[in-house]
């Protein structure tokens, strides 16, 4: 029988990365030790990107001068991207950019709105990574709750959530894939930060999730088509953008039980890995950034630690054609 790309190979690849990527690997995909994941996972500050990013703080909290913009190198997309990278709760320095986007964001209506002479309201989606922010460091503050109160409140009757659903801001009916990944994942993060009050959080993943599980994660649940190319492209940092990857990723971190509607996800991630079991980097985001993490077109890191770990958490859900897959896309390429 032909075998598919090495995956052991491709591991330890990932181990000869930045901190960042080998903390995740030896978690997810090598079993380590807990003591030895969080030893590495206290790298992160110190060495490579987190320490590059955390240099480069501006003297008030911020980064770039700014809570949202400019993109992608403001406060908001820094810290989300510091929670990529699993720069350790209660770090001091997340902790003062959390105070800083919810002294300059929390608004009255319970989310966040960084342009008070635009709009009146809140914007779902950038409460949504606020919350995510505040939750993943662990940063104690009332408003927090506020936060994931607004954002159950906005569920929309199609399990989604959609920051164009207010009529002032576009009277949508239809839940965005954009917007539901960043209040999914940011609802997870509050989860784990209070356990002892996120049932509802946890109800509102539950309907979030069946919103993407009726569109199969890409496809419109009317035609079966894809709703969009870019959603099946895969990037790291995704941003505010949503794609498969990032989907399968949330779904794996969520714990949420195996369903048949993630198979066309699942197998279209196994389609895209290379002959030499690895991933590549397919898109990226047009903006400002600090510094570049990998280049499109080449072999990723990110994205090959999150499509061995998504693969992994799902063995069970068409496995025989996923592997099927992966044989021909090794072909394609060699």
């Amino acid at each position: 029988m032909e075998r598919i790309p090495s995956t052991e190979s491709a591991i330890e690849w990932l181990v000869e990365g930045d901190p960042a990527i080998r903390w995740q690997t030896l978690r997810d995909l090598k079993g380590a030790s807990a003591r030895t994941v969080e030893a590495e996972r206290r790298r992160v500050a110190g060495e490579g990107w987190g320490a590059r990013l955390l240099g480069l703080q501006d003297g008030d909290g911020r980064w770039g001068r700014g809570l949202y913009t400019p993109k992608w190198t403001s406060t908001t997309y820094t810290m989300l991207l510091l929670r990529g990278l699993g720069l350790a709760p209660e770090h001091p320095q997340a902790l003062r950019a959390c105070r800083a986007l919810l002294d300059g964001g929390a608004w009255a209506d319970g989310g966040v709105n960084f342009w008070p002479r635009l709009r009146k309201r809140s914007e779902t989606c950038v409460t949504g990574m606020v919350l995510s922010i505040a939750s993943w460091f662990r940063f104690d503050d009332p408003r927090v709750d506020r936060l994931a109160a607004y954002l159950i409140g906005e569920q929309m009757p199609d399990g989604g959530w959609n920051c164009q659903a207010k009529p002032g801001d576009g009277g949508a009916t239809h839940g965005s894939f954009h917007t539901t990944i960043s209040v999914l994942e940011a609802l997870l993060d509050y989860e784990c930060f209070r356990p002892s009050q996120s049932a509802p959080a946890r109800e509102a993943q539950s309907r979030g999730r069946e919103f993407l599980l009726v569109h199969r994660l890409f496809r419109s649940h009317r035609t079966g088509a894809i709703v969009k190319a870019e959603m099946t492209r895969f990037s790291y940092p995704p941003r505010w953008h949503y794609d498969v990857l990032r989907a399968l990723d949330y779904f794996r971190e969520a714990h949420a039980p195996a369903d048949p509607r993630l198979e066309d996800a699942l197998d279209l991630v196994a389609r895209r890995r290379g002959a030499d079991g690895r991933w590549a980097l397919q898109n990226e985001h047009t903006g400002k950034t600090f510094f570049r993490l990998e280049k499109v077109g080449e072999p990723s890191r990110w994205n090959t630690l999150r499509a061995l770990r998504v693969l992994r958490a799902f063995p069970a859900q068409c496995a025989s054609h996923r592997e099927s897959a992966a044989i021909a896309a090794s072909r394609a390429s060699g």
